[in-house]
């Protein structure tokens, strides 16, 4: 255990004042509470305070000062890398902090920090409302939103951070810091980007838009063999696709569908999965190139409940897969790109891998690269390599094939990398890559807020300036790391 143990009498002591679930290797439910959405992640915590509300978040943050225990903070748990958890030390859980409070009238929600995206639309769409998000529901609110967050609606409407009106946090000192725009804005711009390092966010604000409560949504299906044709159909379809309209194409093994031809199952195909987040009839018009191109095996775009589309997903991401991501940043889905993503296609090591290629833009690149914490306003797209397995025997096959196709691909690749895409094998020059030229920003404002620090388990930012003279990242110039 790093530092002091937890003796009994000191978990005594803290429990009177704790109103919330206390679970230590000894508790029944430990195993399944210490649990990740990522199964290749196993560590055991010495420590899981499962909190209520913001007085347990402070007082399980000065047990782990006082304690020198490392702190893992838990949202939603989804992270692949799986930073949500510690080995002997102690995760500060907030799953139990998930209400979401929609204000209709000033088009506003309050979200805690345990909150699932799944919790927020549920409530906001009660009121045709919205705020950008990924593209799984059971995503948590607190991590994605820290790290940028993209999804949907992003083209229409920017970044989960970019929505961010207000967080409430507790520091690395036990204190209750708001932050927002006037009162802390250097905070303030820090954890729109700047992941976890600088507090536990116990709750958000978000700015709502009008949504629904129907969209357009669905697949096009393609063969693997036509993918190459399709991808450079899309990629001019791509260049002057409105805001409302965002499409992700995904390379994988065709589950059994009801839509698609039962002798297509466990087939290779390219899904691309479409969105228009505005006008049905104007939807159709814009949508119509890609679905009526080529030779589709099937086609299952039409209107869609939001919350429906928006965990439509959910299924090829399942909670306890065992999950290995390598990611890139792209300017252009170049023919050497696409080329080299079909052949990646074919290898795949297990039916559960895919390819999925995130089309950014619009609204998304409107701010400068320095307006928030967040780098990369112009990246065109988001490629990230899936690998997937079931058993563990298989994560060598998937962790391999993921290492490779990314060295090769990273030669065509932008200079940075999604900080929420990174896997637990990065080293710092891939992390620096993540924050760009932010990186010296955000290490002096971690330096005021965090100066030790505290929270480390997370992708860190170091309250030092980083040096960029380093060499290149060695991924991309064909290493691992």
């Amino acid at each position: 255990m790093s530092g002091a143990t937890l003796t009994e009498s000191t978990l005594d002591e803290f429990s009177s004042d704790f109103r919330g679930e206390l679970m230590s290797p000894e508790t029944p439910g430990y195993d399944k509470a210490r649990r990740l959405w990522n199964a290749m992640i196993d560590k055991r915590p010495a420590l899981i305070a499962r909190c209520t509300g913001v007085a347990d978040v402070m007082k399980a943050v000065d047990l782990a000062r006082e304690r020198d225990l490392v702190v893992a903070v838990r949202g939603g748990g989804h992270n692949v890398a799986g930073l949500a958890t510690v080995d002997d030390g102690i995760v500060i859980d907030l799953s139990s902090m998930n209400a979401v409070h929609v204000d209709p009238d000033a088009g506003t929600a309050r979200v805690q920090g345990g909150a699932l995206w799944a919790d927020v639309d549920h409530e906001t769409q009660a009121f045709g409302l919205a705020t950008p998000s990924g593209i799984i529901s059971t995503t948590g609110v607190g991590g994605l939103t820290l790290g940028g967050g993209f999804g949907w609606l992003s083209r229409k409407h920017g970044l989960s951070a970019d929505n961010l009106q207000s967080a409430n946090l507790v520091t690395a000192g036990g204190r209750f810091v708001t932050a927002n725009q006037d009162d802390t804005p250097d905070l303030f711009w820090a954890l729109r980007g700047g992941g976890g390092n600088f507090g536990i966010v116990t709750s958000f604000e978000f700015a709502l838009h009008e949504v629904g409560p129907e969209v357009l949504f669905g697949p096009t299906v393609y063969r693997l063999k036509d993918a190459g044709h399709v991808l450079r159909h899309y990629r001019t379809f791509a260049e002057t696709a409105p805001d409302e309209c965002t499409v992700y194409p995904d390379l994988l093994t065709a589950p059994p569908l009801p839509f698609l031809p039962e002798e297509v199952h466990g087939t290779k195909v390219l899904f691309l999965a479409q969105m228009y987040a505005g006008d049905m009839e104007e939807g159709e018009d814009v949508l119509r190139p890609l679905r009526e191109f080529g030779d589709p095996i099937a086609d299952a775009v039409a209107p869609t409940p939001y919350v429906e589309a928006q965990r439509r997903s959910d299924p090829l991401f399942p909670d306890g897969g065992r999950y290995f991501w390598k990611s890139h940043n792209l300017a252009s889905l170049s023919d050497p790109v696409i080329d080299t993503v079909v052949d990646c296609a074919r290898t795949m090591p297990t039916d559960l891998c895919d390819i999925l290629i995130q089309q950014m833009g619009g609204r998304i690149g409107n701010p400068s690269s320095d307006a928030t914490a967040f780098p990369h306003r112009d990246t065109a797209f988001v490629l990230t390599l899936g690998g997937r397995s079931e058993r563990p025997g298989e994560d060598e096959l998937c962790i391999e094939w993921a290492r490779d196709w990314h060295s090769r691909l990273g030669k065509y690749a932008g200079a940075g990398v999604y900080v929420n895409f990174l896997s637990a094998d990065q080293g710092e020059n891939r992390l620096r890559a993540a924050y760009g030229e932010n990186a010296r920003r955000l290490a002096a404002i971690k330096s005021r807020y965090d100066p030790e620090n505290f929270f480390r388990r997370n992708q860190n930012i170091a309250p030092k300036v980083w040096d960029r003279s380093e060499e290149a990242d060695p991924e991309r110039s064909g290493g691992h790391v």
